[in-house]
């Protein structure tokens, strides 16, 4: 078989030595996107990609499944509820508000596609007021998150706030009567040092009608400037919580004020928990208690109880202690009931479960009903009290479902199902459990057709970081490449949250590798049980997922054959410097550290691109507006491995325009799942 040639990539002598370690970097050029060499190989690319990518198949199959559209967790605000959906014909999620009670109805508040018929908006996050007349809402065009935010007047549809810039990732904290809220806002870029504009958070109070130069700056001066910040008022208004967490780190310091003994613009702020490795967060309940969701000396999540005015943890008691398995993810309370209740959300090896338990002894009193082996998310409940609760549900072959839960008689019921008829092929589904190198038990989900053994083409997915966790869910991309004959599995890999955050830090800084081994040993076993064969076992990540199968593809090229490597970081030496890299080196390490620097030049996999290796066939597929990974990763692990592989397969890559690393129009997921599927179906031989 003879492999197109490559568009020429200059290699450059550009030895940088780190810690004494001389450290290669021959496409450092292809960093710069504006240059007329990065342009001319990026075109050059493309005319390649476009090549290899026809013909197409999958696309009319994935967006059939993709016409069941979608339903979300309802919020309910005074005498309304708040909901998002999306009906099958709609690019965009939908945001709608209805009156409750007899001949309540529903209208849209938000519509993506009535604000920009390119499809280029998304809506990144929504807050109604406690009353539920006031709407805050954050958009951002183009795939770049950086989140505009506006408020709206719910009756009206009026626009009474906004454009503030800078909200990226901003929470919204409403305080009674809606006159007032507090906000998440980076500095402006004028006030501060080059290439640190993603950086420089603090939290404002600001009065809606005022200009935000009359913001006060309550919190964030003098602290990290990774810093992120959640912010959150009770639902009476008497208590303000700040979260701070370096960067992405599994840990956060915790301070609550009192709003009835301080003003909103002085809050007096107590520490809670300062300098120490939780993560801890507070509800508090209508009953006057401090409930307390913390994973302290408890790496799978406990419920502790306390009184506000004592809210250290040494006045913690617990409630619904940890499982020896399962791990404690979000809980409810529902008090209009003789016996008031908690329900309480836990994933157990990566299925999910709701129990129910008194709410005065923490004592398990039954469980919820659930539609089946999946995933629950966002438990909501009245913020006024009642007796039912709403929470998503979805499985591998059931679009998203909201359902009601009635503590008077224990029953869930459907309360909402994605609008859209689907044909859902049948599959069978089963969750395997293989040992990995060091000896550590890994789980794993295999989707596969219901009719015949292997072995098949076989797609392996992972992702293993941030301590989030791969859970079922309906996947058009799933289905339609299990339909056409292939297998599907997910592996549970250490760095993930599925066995709570011991599980988390034994895949991240010094333990990454384990990541690593947790993925080759799924396709071991994949191949070993007789799935799948290396000649058809390909590998399939995103973001933290495309760094893992690039270190895959280059420590075991003999093992796979082919990868699909999506919006990844591959240059872990210089990865802090680009995005929102500085706000991963509490996941990663730094390279600035000497200790740091030898685990990420450990497994890098841009610098362990060798010449003379046949290495499989290999996808990228990258996002120009994307502003936490940078492409450039991808460009240079695309230049090293055209440059240096001796396999048949060919090294391409799909460079995709005006979208980023996360929402985007359901054509444009359609069109990156259907090439991505055709790329590996004919390269595992589907």
């Amino acid at each position: 078989m003879t492999r197109e040639p490559y568009p020429t990539a200059r290699r450059a002598e550009s030895d940088e030595i780190l810690h004494d370690t001389p450290v290669a970097d021959p496409y450092r050029w292809l960093e710069d996107p504006d240059s007329p060499e990065t342009q001319g190989w990026l075109l050059g690319q493309a005319d390649l990609f476009k090549r290899q990518s026809e013909p197409q198949r999958f696309r009319d199959r994935i967006a059939e499944l993709l016409r069941s559209g979608s339903v979300g967790v309802p919020a309910w605000r005074g005498t309304r509820h708040f909901f998002s959906r999306r009906t099958p014909d709609q690019e965009h999620a939908v945001y709608y508000v209805a009156d409750d009670g007899a001949g309540g109805t529903e209208r849209a508040l938000i519509d993506p596609m009535a604000l920009d018929p390119s499809g280029l908006t998304t809506l990144d996050a929504v807050q109604p007021d406690k009353e539920g007349r006031l709407l805050a809402y954050q958009i951002s065009v183009g795939g770049n998150e950086e989140s505009v935010l506006y408020v709206m007047d719910v009756a009206t549809g009026a626009q009474v706030e906004g454009p503030i810039d800078r909200c990226r990732y901003s929470p919204i904290a409403w305080l009674p009567g809606g006159e007032a809220f507090y906000y998440v806002r980076r500095l402006p870029s004028t006030e501060l040092p080059e290439g640190e504009s993603q950086f420089h958070r603090r939290v404002y109070l600001h009065r809606v009608g005022t200009s935000t130069e009359d913001d006060v700056m309550i919190f964030g001066e003098g602290l990290k400037m990774t810093n992120y910040y959640g912010v959150s008022v009770s639902r009476d208004g008497h208590w303000l919580q700040i979260s701070a967490s370096e960067g992405t780190a599994p840990r956060n310091d915790l301070w609550v004020a009192d709003l009835t003994a301080s003003p909103p613009d002085r809050p007096d702020l107590q520490v809670v928990q300062e300098g120490v490795d939780a993560q801890t967060g507070l509800s508090f309940g209508r009953d006057g208690k401090l409930y307390v969701h913390t994973d302290r000396d408890a790496p799978r999540a406990r419920i502790c109880v306390t009184d506000p005015a004592t809210p250290g943890a040494e006045a913690w008691r617990d409630l619904i202690p940890e499982d020896a398995e399962a791990v404690l993810s979000d809980f409810a309370i529902l008090d209009d009931l003789d016996r008031p209740v908690m329900l309480v959300g836990w994933t157990r090896h990566a299925i999910s479960e709701i129990t129910v338990h008194d709410l005065a002894t923490g004592e398990r009193i039954g469980e919820v009903p659930a539609p089946g082996l999946g995933s629950i998310g966002g438990i909501a409940e009245r913020p006024e009290g009642g007796y039912e609760a709403w929470f998503g549900y979805t499985d591998n072959t059931t679009p998203p479902t909201i359902q009601r839960y009635d503590a008077r008689t224990g029953e869930t019921t459907l309360w909402a199902a994605s609008p859209g008829a689907v044909d859902v092929p049948p599959v069978r589904t089963s969750q395997v459990v293989y040992r990995s190198k060091d000896g550590t038990d890994v789980r794993m989900l295999v989707i596969s057709p219901v009719d015949g053994d292997g072995p098949r083409p076989t797609i392996l997915y992972g992702y293993g970081g941030f301590g989030l966790s791969m859970t079922p869910g309906y996947s058009a991309s799933v289905l339609a490449w299990v339909e056409a004959g292939g297998v599907y599995a997910i592996a549970n890999l250490r760095g993930g949250g599925e066995e709570g955050e011991d599980w988390h830090r034994a895949g991240m800084l010094g333990n990454k590798q384990n990541v690593f081994d947790d993925f080759h040993a799924a396709a071991e076993h994949l191949i070993a049980t007789g799935v799948t064969t290396p000649e058809q076992l390909a590998i399939s990540g995103g973001s933290n997922g495309g760094l893992l199968v690039g270190a895959a593809l280059t420590q075991r090229p003999e093992l796979y054959a082919a990868v699909s490597c999506s919006a990844p970081l591959l240059d872990m030496i210089r990865y802090e410097q680009f995005g929102l890299g500085a706000t991963w080196n509490v996941e990663y390490g730094s390279a600035a550290d000497p200790e740091g620097f030898g685990w990420l030049l450990g497994y890098s996999p841009y610098h362990h691109v060798r010449e003379g290796v046949a290495y499989p066939a290999t996808l990228f597929t990258v996002f120009q507006s994307d502003t936490r990974v940078h492409p450039l990763h991808a460009w240079k692990m695309c230049a090293a491995l055209q440059h240096a592989s001796t396999g048949a397969g060919p090294i391409v890559l799909r460079n995709e325009t005006e979208v980023g690393h996360g929402a985007r129009s359901v054509s444009r997921s359609v069109e990156l799942s259907a090439d991505t599927l055709t790329f590996l179906a004919r390269h595992t031989g589907l």
